[in-house]
């Protein structure tokens, strides 16, 4: 939990401009070593995002998310959040794990096959490592402290996804990115593919220079969200996000929308796994974000050059996972945060939509037997997985094993 205040002093401090330059080189250099990409300067003037962030608050895209109304404008009023606030220090860290086949943008081919597996569980790439709050807080503050050694009246906070900021305004006012139009930080040299991090500190730095925006007429992002949650060029109705409904929305999930989640169970990459600038996406310098074998990765060889030889766990694994196993098999992770029984849920919808899949398969191997692009699944065990849950005791996990249980019906029919 953060604190409305500066970490040690929060008396403003002179600056000056060989100060300035100084201490930036040094925050670059001592990001890098930190595994930190890039390192940026914003202003604490953010009142230009106010009256979009009021209107989107106001339609109600934010869902079940009521932090954010609670909070309100305070996320784009820095120096109300933390008083003593001058400056903000942004960072971005690349998350693709170490052994990702970066070249040509082949881990993006590798993401979106996924998706054709129905029977595979699809976990979002940045989940697969350790929990990115975690590793972000803590070299946050490991910066900030040894920026405290070189300015010893330095008061500063840390934040990563943890409190009312608004990141990605800041990243693209401290020069970061630009905001693309699927709402998230843009980078010429790395995408999307990273996490953002702010220290809030009270030296008054002059800003890093701006990027132009390089989306151009591309609508790619916007045209492949399967539940048309990106409703207009820079605005997300989270409410219908994948991401939304797999991790934050707590309930059922809107019948209207399980049928169009494919295969996804946390979280979801779609729109950035057809952006063009994600041919460019970097792979993560530390180890902290190597896929997890408990999560039924396998760990890949550095040298190997197939990005598609990694073991794929199935949707009827993860849902065998009794309420300790899922608990010991993402401690560490952020897909713990969600619980066994939104895990459950997550996983009946994509079980449902995988069975829904089968009488495509059937009528495609009648007209085509050989074709040899179809793939023999796992229908009769995902069935009976799902039958074997009827009786679970969560209402909710029970909804959702229904209506996947219904899918069957209407493949056959």
């Amino acid at each position: 939990m953060y604190e409305n205040q500066l970490n040690t002093s929060t008396t403003p401090i002179d600056s000056s401009p060989s100060l300035d330059t100084q201490l930036l080189d040094l925050v670059q250099a001592w990001g890098k070593e930190l595994g930190f990409s890039q390192m940026g300067i914003a202003s604490v003037d953010l009142s230009h995002a106010e009256q979009g962030l009021l209107e989107w608050l106001e339609r109600g895209f934010h869902g079940e998310m009521q932090y954010m109304s609670t909070h309100g404008l305070k996320r784009a009023r820095p120096l109300e959040l933390v008083p003593g606030t001058l400056s903000v220090i942004t960072a971005r860290m690349n998350y693709l794990p170490r052994t990702t086949h970066t070249v040509d943008g082949a881990w993006m081919d590798e993401e979106r096959r996924r998706l054709q597996d129905m029977d595979e569980g699809v976990i979002s790439v940045y989940a697969r490592g350790r929990d990115y709050h975690k590793v972000m807080r803590q070299r946050l503050e490991r910066l900030a402290k040894k920026i405290q050694q070189h300015v010893s009246a330095l008061g500063y906070r840390v934040f990563t996804d943890s409190a009312p900021v608004l990141e990605v305004e800041l990243g693209v006012q401290s020069g970061l990115g630009w905001r693309g139009k699927h709402t998230l930080l843009l980078s010429r040299d790395s995408g999307s593919m990273f996490f953002l991090g702010e220290i809030y500190v009270n030296i008054p730095l002059p800003p890093t220079p701006k990027q132009t925006p390089h989306c151009g007429s591309c609508n790619a992002c916007i045209d492949v969200c399967p539940t048309g949650a990106i409703i207009q060029p820079y605005v997300l109705d989270a409410r219908k996000c994948i991401s939304y409904l797999t991790i934050e929305h707590p309930g059922p999930i809107p019948i209207e929308l399980r049928s169009k989640m494919g295969n996804h169970i946390y979280g979801c990459d779609d729109c950035q796994t057809v952006c063009p600038w994600n041919k460019f996406a970097q792979s993560s310098e530390i180890d902290d974000f190597d896929v997890r074998a408990e999560l039924g990765f396998e760990q890949k060889n550095s040298n190997n050059s197939d990005p598609d030889s990694r073991s794929r766990a199935k949707l009827i694994d993860y849902f065998s996972w009794t309420k300790e196993e899922f608990e010991h098999k993402t401690t560490g992770t952020a897909i713990r945060r969600i619980g066994h029984e939104r895990w459950l849920r997550n996983v009946a919808v994509a079980m449902g939509n995988a069975l829904a899949k089968e009488g495509q398969i059937n009528e495609i191997k009648i007209k085509s037997p050989s074709n040899s692009s179809v793939e023999t699944m796992q229908f009769d065990s995902i069935k009976q997985a799902l039958q074997d849950k009827l009786n679970h005791p969560s209402p909710l996990v029970v909804e959702h094993v229904v209506w996947a249980l219904e899918q069957t019906a209407k493949s056959d029919a």
